[in-house]
């Protein structure tokens, strides 16, 4: 087909001409002429639509070389860390006269749920755990169990409920509902501490039972229950004006019994009535120490040095000692540590000396611990004193038959008093009538534990470092913490106070603190 086309005129434009354009820019002019184009509807569509896209590319082209305009992709926006918002349930919060077995709720984004076994409390407990199915904005739960009647009902959904983009949790969403006419609106509240630490617990569940028996809490599911926070505080709501027996415990199973002694268990005093006023409530949860299996501790080792494939040294006694950079602390026993029990143990095979001269140390005990793994060197150190321990060669044989090749000779030398600090401690308000004792914690552990006999506190040689204290009041004077016993007995745990304050001691040098115990 012939045709004319139109004329086009490329006509340059400065950028001071169209402002945020790069220098230069064609674009097309239309110029009129006599003379008509030859060309069908269809084909003058298609001559456009090439012109654009050509136009389109050109200029993309020509911006992207100047160096004055990049091409940027969208932008997402900000992350969103909104959780789900309700929108609807159905029934309504606080419906009563509740006769259904199924709630609904419409959220505005799309939702999931999460480990909704651990998550989901049903106040008052379920014996069927309901059902609970996410889809798209709607979350179904299915209630398997028959309610009863006139009772008021709570759905805590702790951390169950997240979007599905981001993930973002809805905590603490309550749904309550009654069966009956009204809805219950009492309440209680208190606090579980652990009674070894005085520290809270948040992984501790606290619960109501209405049986009076001891029993209860391992044949039977609890009436109620509840969460605790980071700060160890429970809050029961919507309960009904009953008599209630109160515990806490740590439900690992998810059966919300008390199964073992070395569960942490907490139990009140005395029932607790609902609506009456019941201040200060406190729980303290204890649980028996499981023996520790005797283990190697990893000590800078001498004795069991051996090369791979050394038979002879494969057969040799192995040991660990204490020594912290081949040094004796003034403060504490030289213990030397076994792989294997010993089977036979004599102390003579062991002398201690002094210098180079190797005269012997007087007053020095050998004493082998019950496990049979750790024997200790127990003397009076003298500050900055090369030391040296002879090991007869049949001083010991451990449970494999393993003992020293030969006689051997251990050094090392002790440390001087101004590696020490001296702590002095003040404590006002201290009531020596429950039998106080500073409990000295370093990182997570017990350090050190001191009776005390009067409210002022002084040691002469302390390692330096930062520590927390604590004030174990100890009931039966053993000197240290005692679990308590529920059943039968009623008899609770001992209890510490904590300090707030942190003490640093540094070395050589007089570490001062006044402490007030008042509460």
């Amino acid at each position: 087909m012939k045709y004319k086309a139109r004329g086009l005129k490329f006509i340059p434009i400065q950028t001071s001409d169209i402002p945020h354009l790069s220098s230069v820019i064609l674009y097309f002019s239309q110029h009129s002429s006599p003379a008509k184009p030859v060309i069908s509807q269809p084909m003058r569509t298609s001559i456009l639509i090439s012109g654009f896209v050509f136009l389109s590319v050109l200029a993309v082209v020509m911006t992207g070389g100047s160096g004055c305009a990049n091409i940027v992709p969208p932008q997402g926006g900000p992350r969103d860390t909104i959780p789900p918002v309700l929108l609807k349930a159905s029934p309504a919060d606080s419906s009563r006269n509740f006769k259904g077995n199924k709630l609904v709720f419409t959220f505005d984004e799309f939702v999931d749920v999460q480990d909704i076994q651990n998550n989901l409390l049903v106040s008052p407990l379920a014996r069927i755990t309901p059902s609970v199915d996410a889809r798209l904005r709607e979350i179904t739960v299915k209630i398997k169990d028959s309610l009863e009647a006139n009772t008021t009902y709570s759905f805590d959904f702790g951390k169950a409920i997240k979007d599905i983009n981001e993930g973002n949790v809805m905590k603490d969403f309550r749904f309550t509902f009654s069966t009956g006419p009204y809805i219950d609106s009492l309440e209680l509240q208190g606090t579980v501490l652990i009674a070894e630490t005085a520290k809270p617990d948040s992984t501790l569940l606290v619960i109501l039972h209405t049986s009076k028996n001891d029993s209860a809490v391992v044949k039977e599911k609890p009436k109620y229950a509840a969460r605790l926070d980071n700060q160890g505080r429970f809050h029961f709501k919507n309960l009904p004006p009953q008599t209630f027996y109160l515990y806490a415990l740590k439900d690992d199973g998810g059966m919300k019994r008390y199964m073992n002694d070395k569960q942490l268990f907490a139990f009140a005093d005395a029932p607790v009535t609902i609506g009456e006023k019941n201040d200060s409530l406190v729980l303290y949860a204890f649980a028996k120490k499981e023996a520790a299996p005797a283990t190697t501790p990893d000590l800078a080792g001498q004795g069991g040095r051996n090369k791979p494939g050394n038979t002879a040294a494969d057969k040799r006694l192995k040991f660990q000692i204490n020594l912290s950079s081949n040094q004796q602390d003034l403060l504490d026993e030289l213990k030397l540590n076994f792989e294997s029990p010993l089977k036979n143990f004599d102390s003579t095979g062991l002398t201690l000396f002094t210098d180079s001269s190797y005269t012997p140390v007087k007053d020095v005990r050998f004493v082998k611990d019950s496990t049979s793994m750790t024997i200790s060197i127990k003397t009076v150190w003298q500050e900055k004193t090369l030391y040296n321990l002879i090991l007869n060669r049949d001083f010991a044989e451990d449970s494999t038959g393993k003992k020293l090749l030969k006689t051997d000779t251990l050094s090392f030398i002790s440390k001087k008093k101004a590696d020490y600090g001296i702590l002095k401690i003040r404590f006002r308000n201290l009531d020596l009538e429950k039998n106080p004792v500073l409990q000295i914690i370093l990182g997570q552990a017990l350090h050190k534990s001191f009776p005390l006999t009067s409210p002022d506190f002084i040691q002469t040689l302390f390692n330096p470092g930062d520590y927390e204290l604590r004030i174990l009041f100890d009931a039966n004077k053993n000197g240290q913490w005692d679990p308590g016993e529920f059943f039968g007995k009623h008899l609770q745990t001992e209890r510490v106070q904590p300090i707030p304050r942190k003490v640093t001691v540094k070395a050589n040098w007089t570490n001062e603190f006044d402490i007030d115990l008042k509460q």
